[in-house]
């Protein structure tokens, strides 16, 4: 008797099923916690591998996952797979923010207007209560129609970079830069920087002075030092993975400067697939 054929869910299925990044969230936050904890958290997740393909200038990334404690085995091919890849990267942010966020954060800060915006936009004001949300792009028109077509508190869109960081508490960077587009003399003592962007390791988007006067979390001290050009380039000292905080072996640092380098994890696209088809699977 054949086994019965792969499931395909698409984008509209796993929309559907997904239609909310918090949702991600306490399997998330159990997930950090086991890839930190080393064996004993049954986590098996390799650096991912990156072929490039440079007749069409793009590649193809590998990224598979084990969780042995949610009997999961994964393996993303990063083609597609844009939703779960969006909803889990805020998922972790969020996260992050929750424990490093200075206390009484009042002003929110996103540079880039793509879809990691938008699902950042969607996670953050569900989960925290800004009073202020300003958004910058390289190109204007973007972050227009961005502020325009959210759902949630007002957007004011800033003429620069400088004008919506200046002042921020919390900053997200999701940008495509490939050179720094955040600077050290415009960050508020005490704030939290979520890196999200330059994901590859001769790429920036915080300066030498933001990486190097902030205490520096990541979601993997392995991928960071073999994958992030902010890591890399700037020579800046990993202070803890994000699990090792959630598990609380290492404090979160609020009172200071913070900065989640966030590259994305195979165990954190294993957790997202497994609750889409969950969800599927019970027909909810």
């Amino acid at each position: 008797m054949s086994a019965a054929p792969p499931v395909f869910l698409g984008s509209e299925v796993v929309e559907k099923h997904l239609h909310r990044a918090s949702l991600l969230i306490p399997s998330l936050e159990a997930a950090l916690a086991n890839f930190s904890s080393g064996a004993e958290g049954g986590v098996v997740q390799p650096v991912r591998t990156v072929v490039p393909v440079q007749k069409y200038s793009g590649f193809l990334g590998v990224m598979p996952a084990y969780s042995a404690k949610d009997d999961a085995l994964t393996t993303k091919l990063v083609m597609d797979g844009s939703v779960i890849t969006a909803k889990r990267t805020a998922a972790v942010s969020a996260i992050a923010t929750k424990f490093l966020m200075p206390a009484d954060s009042e002003v929110l800060c996103i540079l880039g207007a793509g879809v990691q915006a938008y699902s950042h936009y969607e996670v953050f004001t569900e989960q925290f209560s800004f009073k202020e949300v300003r958004i910058w792009n390289r190109t204007k028109e973007n972050a227009v129609t961005f502020a325009r077509s959210v759902k949630g508190p007002p957007v004011q869109v800033c003429s620069s970079a400088q004008e919506a960081a200046t002042g921020a508490d919390v900053i997200i960077t999701v940008t495509m830069a490939t050179t720094p587009i955040l600077f050290g003399e415009w960050i508020k003592p005490g704030a939290h920087i979520n890196a999200v962007g330059a994901s590859r390791p001769d790429w920036r988007e915080l300066n030498d002075e933001v990486m190097k006067n902030s205490v520096l979390y990541v979601d993997s001290r392995e991928a960071a030092l073999n994958e992030s050009g902010d890591v890399i380039l700037s020579g800046a000292e990993i202070f803890a993975e994000l699990g090792e905080v959630v598990k609380g072996t290492k404090p979160a640092l609020r009172e200071k400067t913070t900065v989640f380098k966030s590259l994305g994890m195979a165990i954190e696209d294993t957790v997202a697939a497994k609750f889409v088809y969950d969800s599927w699977s019970a027909g909810n």
